[in-house]
């Protein structure tokens, strides 16, 4: 994710993209499935200012990463997606794919601008990923938002 300033409007905007393969797995209770915890470095993302000049809705944030393990050692694999701006100052509608070395996973959902726990939807995948659901937690790791926790619950 990365923390970015509207023009004109200061208004804090924020990105999120998605995890990756062979990561620290586990069972987190009932009805919550496989766990994997990976990290994303927002390295690449790009605000397009539409409509009125500054954070306004329909803005758009287009993003493509590396992504890495959980311990943020090593790059396991990449993400691609957007968010659209959908309420200036609060929260983007995001929808992205995180592709790992045996598939990949797409998730859609709200980013919040203060950097609470978002969650999203897992709504399919690919791979070793073929029929996922469940939910994504996205997680900051700094005050930066240039870093952060991805969780995907997978359920089967």
């Amino acid at each position: 994710m990365r923390r970015w300033f509207g023009v004109g409007a200061g208004a804090l905007l924020l990105i999120a993209v998605l995890g990756s393969s062979a990561v620290a797995s586990g069972t987190s209770g009932a009805n919550r499935g496989h766990v994997l915890t990976v990290v994303e470095r927002a390295t690449t993302d790009a605000v397009i200012d539409l409509g009125d000049p500054g954070d306004s809705i329909g803005d758009l944030l287009m993003f493509g990463n590396d992504v890495y393990d959980k311990s943020n050692t090593k790059i396991v694999g990449r993400d691609e997606g957007s968010c659209g701006r959908t309420n200036p100052g609060l929260a983007w509608e995001c929808s992205w794919t995180t592709i790992l070395a045996g598939g990949s996973l797409t998730v859609q959902g709200p980013f919040y601008d203060d950097l609470r726990v978002s969650r999203l939807a897992i709504t399919g995948g690919t791979g070793a990923y073929w029929n996922a659901r469940g939910e994504m937690l996205l997680k900051t790791r700094d005050d930066l938002g240039s870093e952060f926790d991805f969780e995907f619950h997978i359920i089967r």
